[in-house]
This record gives C-alpha cells, sequence and structure tokens, in this order.
C-alpha cells in the first residue's frame, strides 16, 4: 500500500507542474524517475513515451500508467495515472472559473510568453539526454535523420513515424543479423 501511495503522490507532484503538455513533462519524468529514483532507464522513457504517441490518450499520462504498471501491476498503473491526472482536473477546473476574467491581463499573457519560452528549452534539454542514450549506432543515426526528416518536412503522424521507424529498426537489424 505504501508503495502505491508513492506512486501516487510522485505522479501528483508531476502531473501538478505540467505545463506545455506531455513533451514538456518528459524532463521531470527523466529526472524523477531515471536519475533520482533509477525506476526505468532513459531507453525505457523513451520507449514509453513512444508507445504512448501511439496510444489514445496524453502520452504523460500513457507514460505514468506505463510507469506504475511497471512497479506494482494494474494496481500500480491506475495509482500513477490518478495521481497523473488528479492535480489537473482541480487546476484546470479552477482555471476555467477564473481564465476568463484574467485572460486579457498583460501580466497573465507576458507570464504565459515566459512559460512557453521555459517549455521549449526543457523540451530540449530532455530530448538531447534521451538522444544520447537512443541513438548509439549508424543504423539508429540513420533511422533519427530520416525521421527528423519525415516530421519537419512531411509533417507525418507520430504514430506513423513511430511505427515506421520500429519496422526500419527490425529491418535493418535483422539485414544486419543482429535481431535478438
Amino acid at each position: 500500500m505504501k508503495e502505491l501511495f508513492e506512486l501516487f503522490w510522485l505522479f501528483a507532484k508531476m502531473g501538478s507542474v505540467t505545463f506545455g503538455g506531455g513533451y514538456a513533462m518528459l524532463p521531470i519524468l527523466q529526472r524523477e524517475l531515471v536519475e533520482k529514483r533509477g525506476w526505468v532507464t532513459n531507453e525505457e522513457l523513451a520507449d514509453y513515451y513512444a508507445v504512448g504517441q501511439c496510444t489514445p490518450g496524453i502520452i504523460a499520462v500513457n507514460t505514468s500508467t506505463f510507469i506504475g504498471e511497471k512497479r506494482r501491476g494494474v494496481v500500480g498503473g491506475i495509482a500513477s495515472t490518478l495521481g497523473f491526472v488528479f492535480p489537473s482536473i482541480i487546476i484546470i477546473s479552477l482555471i476555467a472559473a477564473f481564465l476568463s476574467n484574467f485572460a486579457e491581463l498583460a501580466v497573465v499573457r507576458n507570464a504565459f510568453a515566459g512559460i512557453q519560452a521555459c517549455v521549449c528549452v526543457l523540451i530540449l534539454n530532455a530530448v538531447v539526454k534521451l538522444m544520447k542514450g537512443a541513438v548509439k549506432n549508424v543504423p539508429a543515426i540513420l533511422i533519427y535523420l530520416a525521421v527528423l526528416a519525415a516530421s519537419v518536412f512531411f509533417g507525418l503522424s507520430p504514430i506513423i513515424l513511430v511505427v515506421a521507424s520500429g519496422l526500419a529498426g527490425v529491418a535493418v537489424f535483422a539485414a544486419r543479423g543482429e535481431l535478438k
């Protein structure tokens, strides 16, 4: 029971500071789950994020569910998910009640502009950390560059990119005789 509460509380704390969507959550998840607790590796976190992008729902919530399930099974997944979404429900309800009164204030617009800039830096930092662990060899670099180009120039769906990358990884490593 103690570990379930720990999962709920950890994800509630993280969920209460999620600004900018699931990608902005990545550096927080990386710091709390990989660096501080060692519950997952950078590679596992990247895998959870990739699968979370391909499944219905919010990426960070899906990721919290996967991590909770890894720690304590289905009940752990439920505790992590509830912990993550609970603060959002409270915060969104409060904002919805009051934001329309304050949205046009210059100080509020300027605060959101500053928060958006910060979120971009946090996402970039997390991407660099994850890339160091995930892009380790020539095939991975080539897949990375192909996905980057497809994303930038063609705006393909993340689902298509993740599935195509997985298939490319299987094909490349099978061709090299390294398929495990």
